[in-house]
């Protein structure tokens, strides 16, 4: 095993086995052409709810600098979860997997980048409707603006979505593999984060998540809420039920702005939500349904008529 695992290891190292290193020029070159292309570089005056009511495509330096600061500490802290994934995925592979695909076959990619997008709206899906794992999702959606440097807002805690991977192993993939094809799930969705693009042709926009149906899932709009979870093909949502057209501009953030720009707090403040309620809870019951339940959960005692058949997050 620690043999295989170290071969795994080197070819992770390869620069021709780690696609988001070599993509990593063409974000910062499509993050400076959009925001010279913007309209402007900072908000307008907010509005009378508070949010922000920026331009289309517009930046503001505070936020962009937050969401690339957030993305620089993911790229910290995912060495450490790659790790342990690596272990786990060569563990599968070796010890559980009743075969092994070979790498040099077409087939195998198919099932690849199918799996991998397949479980990633499964986890996306989870992601929203779950608030343990919500909470270390909810940062990325935590920008009122929407454009390049908004998918640089990234996790730090990828505990749940490694493990979304093993199916993967189990199913005789390498786990360099693995780790390839999910650098390329990352490197097509940092493109659909921009209001730059509008729809496209009516085919790539029935198959492929786009700008337009990324731009429904950062809506806080009560329409677009929990919809839209895609990573590269939207065939997922449309087949799940989870599939909304974008019909007017979305008002992006979550539906409770965070009101801050520390990105401790931003990557935190739900987790210390969810231990102020588990504290407060008086039943097991309730403990369970503030960790586990979709966000905006509590008690009916404690819903109103409206709150009780309206999503939050």
């Amino acid at each position: 095993m620690w043999e295989t695992l170290l071969q795994s290891w080197k070819s992770l190292l390869e620069p021709l086995h780690d696609p988001v290193t070599l993509a990593i020029p063409a974000f910062v070159l499509f993050l400076v052409i959009e925001w010279i292309a913007a309209r402007t570089l900072e908000n307008q005056p907010d509005g009378a709810d508070g949010r922000a009511r920026p331009a289309v495509g517009g930046y503001r330096a505070v936020d962009a600098r937050t969401s690339i600061l957030l993305g620089l500490v993911s790229l910290a802290t995912s060495a450490f979860w790659q790790v342990l994934a690596l272990i786990g995925y060569v563990a599968v592979w070796v010890y559980v997997a009743p075969w092994h695909l070979p790498p040099t076959a077409w087939y195998t990619w198919v099932i690849l980048l199918l799996g991998i997008d397949v479980l990633y709206y499964t986890y996306h899906r989870m992601a929203h409707r779950v608030r343990v794992i919500w909470a270390t999702h909810q940062a990325h959606h935590s920008s009122e603006y929407f454009n390049f440097s908004t998918a640089l807002r990234q996790k730090w805690n990828q505990s749940v979505q490694i493990i979304m991977w093993l199916p993967l192993a189990f199913l005789g993939m390498a786990p360099w593999m693995i780790f390839v094809g999910v650098s390329v799930s990352l490197i097509y969705q940092y493109f659909v984060h921009t209001e730059r693009v509008g729809k496209l042709w009516r085919p790539v926009e029935f198959i492929f998540n786009t700008p337009s149906h990324h731009r429904v899932h950062h809506g806080s709009d009560a329409e677009y809420l929990d919809r839209n979870y895609a990573g590269i093909l939207i065939i997922w949502d449309r087949l799940f039920g989870t599939f909304e057209p974008e019909t007017h501009r979305p008002t992006y953030g979550l539906t409770t702005p965070v009101g801050t720009y520390n990105i401790w707090k931003l990557q935190t403040h739900e987790y210390a939500a969810i231990a102020r309620d588990w504290r407060s809870a008086s039943t097991w019951r309730d403990k369970l349904g503030y960790t586990f339940g979709p966000p905006g959960w509590a008690p009916k005692s404690e819903l109103t008529s409206a709150e009780s058949i309206a999503p939050k997050r």
